[in-house]
């Protein structure tokens, strides 16, 4: 089996009014990171690229701020392909 790393930039999209309104994450794919064979060592390498975003990202405003104008980025493990854009299928109030 085969493990992707990809890179997306985050941000976050209006979900609805349901009380007094809602947010989700969602994310647009900038690049591939990675190969990896195992889920283990594809996980390893998302954390790792997690940590050093996080600390060039540190001056950024949140994802969750008002005034948040993007530029923040995460990476994601996905089998086989990464899609375009994430969620794939935009969520539903629970």
């Amino acid at each position: 089996m085969r493990y992707i790393i990809a890179l997306y930039e985050i941000d976050r999209a209006y979900g609805g009014p349901e009380e007094g309104g809602w947010f989700f994450d969602t994310g647009e794919l900038v690049r591939l990171l990675a190969l990896a064979p195992t889920e283990t060592r594809a996980l390893h390498l998302a954390e790792r690229a997690n940590r050093l975003l996080s600390r060039l990202q540190r001056h950024r405003r949140p994802v969750s701020s008002v005034a948040y104008d993007g530029g923040r980025h995460t990476a994601i493990v996905y089998e086989w392909t990464a899609p375009a854009v994430f969620p794939e299928v935009r969520p539903l109030y629970a």
